[in-house]
């Protein structure tokens, strides 16, 4: 699907208005929304906009790092947006000429709608050029970043709360999957921070300079998107490592209680071992009281060794 939008000089939105017309003198600015198009529609990018070959296979073949690429007279951005479900990343390529933005999606964009809608509705929207409708494209990307991250902030908060409530394994695998997921958008948003930090610095993008502040914002958005990015992931290897240290505390405590019980069953084990080997002359065996006294020698040495561990403290 293609639409696009012309604002005259006079500020008022035309729809949908011929490729042929949209170079006419009264045509302030244009915005062509290519939504996955297809074979026909895509044409158009060579056919009518002349776009560099290269700038139109990276439209094609996905899924390429946000970046910004330089063709003559038009800019290229690779951008990437974030669908709230799955944490994948979604392409979305932007032509930006000198009085045109040309946006190409695959997939449906809340970020696109919702600036096409502004472009429409309101005046000081249109009164601005198609570098401010660029950076409103950006600005909704970055922001619909804020809140996944938000939403894995809150789920560690949940943990850190719930703690005693749920068994080592069971927070072991919540720890894992928050990590997955961070590790998702760190590959997303740190690129796009990147790709912020060249737009910011670059000289090749005419009228840029006019609307510095908005962009330069927006790399602040990223830069903070990229702290909490990283917080979470160390607060992650924190927890992570705390359950280890734990689970390994408590393992260390079974076996030493186990130690401690075989060792004081070692030398009971050993006494019993001897009086039940059946050799014909051990005079013991005939003595009356030689029973109970086996037993009270086993009790005594197992009781003093209990003392004797207990003492060290091995039962603590």
């Amino acid at each position: 699907m293609i639409r696009s939008i012309a604002i005259t000089t006079d500020f008022t939105v035309l729809y949908n208005v011929p490729f042929e017309q949209l170079l006419e003198p009264n045509i302030k600015w244009y915005w062509v929304d290519f939504h996955n198009p297809s074979e026909t529609e895509a044409k158009q990018l060579k056919d009518h906009f002349h776009f560099h070959p290269l700038a139109i296979e990276d439209c094609f073949y996905l899924l390429q790092r946000p970046k910004m690429d330089h063709y003559e007279n038009v800019n290229f951005f690779v951008m990437h947006a974030i669908n709230p479900k799955t944490l994948a990343a979604e392409e979305v390529d932007m032509f930006l000429g000198s009085n045109f933005i040309v946006t190409f999606h695959l997939h449906e964009s809340r970020e696109i709608e919702d600036a096409w809608n502004r472009v429409i509705e309101q005046e000081n929207m249109r009164s601005q050029n198609h570098i401010y409708a660029a950076y409103v494209v950006l600005d909704n990307l970055v922001d619909q970043y804020f809140p996944s991250v938000h939403q894995i902030e809150d789920q560690l908060d949940e943990i850190e709360n719930n703690v005693d409530s749920k068994a080592i394994e069971v927070l072991m695998t919540n720890i894992f999957e928050i990590r997955a997921k961070l590790l998702k958008l760190r590959r997303t948003i740190v690129p796009m921070r990147d790709l912020l930090y060249r737009v910011i610095s670059t000289d090749r993008i005419d009228q840029l300079r006019d609307h510095l502040v908005f962009f330069t914002d927006i790399h602040d958005h990223l830069l903070k998107l990229s702290e909490m990015i990283e917080s979470n992931r160390d607060m992650t290897a924190d927890m992570r490592d705390n359950y280890v240290s734990l689970n390994a505390n408590r393992m260390n405590t079974i076996m030493k209680t186990l130690t401690v019980i075989t060792t004081i069953f070692m030398p009971l084990t050993f006494i019993a071992g001897i009086y039940g080997m059946n050799f014909a002359f051990m005079p013991e065996l005939a003595w009356n009281w030689g029973y109970f006294v086996i037993l009270f020698v086993m009790f005594a040495i197992g009781f003093g060794m209990f003392l004797w561990f207990r003492k060290k403290g091995w039962f603590k």
